[in-house]
């Protein structure tokens, strides 16, 4: 059975070889040279994944025929060539061809157009908006590279407003799509957090690389810096505990906020197994506190249109990533 299929092997390389670029040229050069190129070569360009050698047999194939994309690099980057591709790429261009840029169609997969399918950026900072109100101008900068970026935001639930209760909390803000948590401590922290999957009440573990922890200001800011933005880790799961008889819960302990009726106001962090920890190695998003009274609690969402897809307004299973 090994034989046939190596042999199967052995004729389809073979074929793919015969119609392949590498063995048009190879004809090229052996009808203009009047000579047979040796067989140990021949497998050498095979595996030169279309390389420039030295030999003058390369210089005069490639001074004979200049393509479009030779005159016009400029063209050749947008259309998706690239000299960095891996020995993988190489070998399935050889047989199928240069890769293009919309093939059937369909877009290619990236940071421009899935920016939340890759780890929150830190040095980099949204522009405000002119719909931004004060509280929204302090959260703005920190969307940079999310799905609310350049969205309008809207609050959809104020503790002080609505009341210190989770039924009220997923009232509020369940199958709206990812937003924004703002809370302030009794000790004047100003702090929260992006859940880019959003909350739906049916006791899941919502996972996403691009949601992250944030706190306005403080030592920790760099020069020019709105504050500081801490990652998710350990992959994308548990960015979000969505429980409905509880409220937040980033990770199972990196800001948790119950909403408890005994202790309403009451707010825990302990980063380091589901979010960084600060670059001293501090782990609350409070400082030298673990656990602090909260002043405000708020969520905003992104403002959409009456029929326009809110993503992430279901079950996980069910989700669009």
């Amino acid at each position: 059975m090994r034989q046939i299929t190596a042999l199967i092997l052995f004729y389809a390389l073979k074929m793919s070889w015969a119609f392949s670029p590498a063995a048009k040229s190879f004809m090229f050069r052996s009808s203009s040279k009047n000579r047979r190129t040796p067989p140990f070569e021949l497998y050498l360009d095979f595996f030169n994944f279309n390389k420039v050698s030295d030999n003058n047999d390369s210089k005069e194939i490639s001074n004979s025929k200049v393509t479009d994309d030779d005159k016009n690099p400029q063209e050749k980057k947008t259309k998706g060539y690239s000299d960095d591709d891996d020995p993988i790429e190489k070998i399935f261009n050889f047989f199928f061809g240069e890769k293009e840029e919309s093939p059937m169609g369909m877009q290619r997969f990236g940071k421009e157009r899935f920016p939340e399918q890759y780890p929150a950026v830190k040095d980099e900072w949204a522009e405000l908006l002119p719909s931004d109100d004060k509280e929204m101008n302090m959260m703005r900068p920190f969307l940079k590279n999310t799905n609310l970026e350049k969205r309008a935001l809207k609050l959809s639930y104020d503790a002080n407003r609505d009341g210190w209760d989770a039924f009220t909390f997923h009232r509020k803000v369940d199958k709206l799509g990812g937003a924004v948590v703002l809370c302030e401590t009794i000790t004047g922290v100003i702090c929260g957090g992006y859940n880019p999957k959003g909350w739906v009440g049916y006791g899941e573990a919502r996972g996403s690389i691009a949601a992250f922890l944030f706190v306005l200001g403080g030592k920790y800011a760099t020069s020019g810096a709105p504050g500081t933005k801490l990652q998710k880790v350990g992959g994308p799961g548990l960015a979000q505990l969505d429980n409905p008889e509880t409220a937040v819960s980033f990770g199972a302990d990196s800001l948790v906020i119950p909403l408890a009726e005994d202790n309403p106001k009451l707010a825990r962090s302990k980063l380091g197994s589901y979010y960084e920890r600060f670059p001293d190695g501090t782990n609350s998003l409070f400082g030298k506190d673990a656990s602090v009274q909260l002043k405000s609690l708020k969520v905003y969402h992104g403002v959409y249109a009456k029929d326009e897809f809110i993503p992430f307004t279901d079950a996980e299973p069910f989700a669009l990533y």
